[in-house]
């Protein structure tokens, strides 16, 4: 399903009540109870330019991109806090492999029970605080079930709630795109370029990255030589070096109406 599927107007409720509370709110653009955001147009070759030039990015950014991190893990924690206060409950997922099947495994536990289980980042690349790593692998003042979260887990878990949760995203390229979307309007416009790429850059590697191309630097699809399904390809690398404005702007044209950012 994509970002105009029926919200859930519980979410909807918190993440109004929570735009209100933030001091960069002025003219910024509030979710209808009524609908989501409209779909985006599909745009295959975006996708493809997004995980060329993730795929070119430097690991790292620079002290600018630092500062950035800075705002974003504080824009997190007040979303988590948001969540949380509201009686959502966030636990980590403590059994072998990844805590739901797939978007609608997630979507249909999430609205059942109220509670999102995450997969921890310390499972999937490392110790917390690495020395060098990247900034998101900071452990953050977030503790559940006795299991201290890394700024990263905190991340994954507010964009799992308002990104996918909140208006029935899937895990597929479009339901992606509309979920980066949907989250991205609930931070300030300078973190804007960031998000896009912790959300749509890596989730455009993942589905397009020049490891799955073919000669044609086409995708392969089910049934060509060299094909990888899904469920068998890598993560992406986790950079934070920021990539061209241009990419984020014509992502941005994929949705009909749409906040400038």
């Amino acid at each position: 399903m994509l970002g105009n599927a029926s919200p859930d107007v519980g979410l909807v409720g918190i993440a109004q009540d929570y735009l209100r509370s933030r001091p960069w709110l002025p003219g910024h653009w509030f979710f209808p109870a009524g609908a989501g955001p409209p779909p985006p147009r599909p745009d295959e070759q975006l996708g493809i330019d997004i995980a060329a030039a993730y795929d070119a990015a430097p690991q790292s950014g620079d002290q600018r991109t630092a500062e950035l991190y800075k705002l974003l893990t504080r824009e997190n924690l007040a979303q988590f806090e948001a969540v949380t206060a509201a009686g959502v409950k966030v636990l980590p997922w403590r059994k072998p492999g990844q805590p739901y099947a797939d978007s609608a495994d997630l979507r249909r536990s999430f609205h059942t029970t109220g509670t999102l289980r995450v997969f921890l980042t310390r499972h999937g690349h490392g110790d917390d605080g690495e020395a060098g790593s990247h900034p998101l692998r900071g452990r953050s003042t977030v503790e559940a079930a006795g299991i201290p979260f890394a700024h990263n887990d905190v991340f994954r878990a507010v964009h799992d709630i308002f990104g996918h949760c909140m208006f029935d995203n899937s895990f597929g390229v479009r339901g992606e795109f509309a979920a980066a979307y949907c989250h991205l309007l609930m931070y300030p416009p300078p973190l804007h370029p960031l998000l896009f790429t912790e959300q749509v850059a890596q989730i455009c590697w993942f589905f397009y990255g020049p490891h799955l191309l073919d000669a044609r630097g086409l995708p392969r699809r089910a049934g060509d030589p060299g094909y990888v399904a899904p469920r068998d390809r890598p993560y992406p690398p986790q950079k934070w070096a920021l990539l061209d404005r241009e990419l984020l702007d014509r992502y941005l044209t994929l949705f009909d109406s749409r906040e400038n950012s």
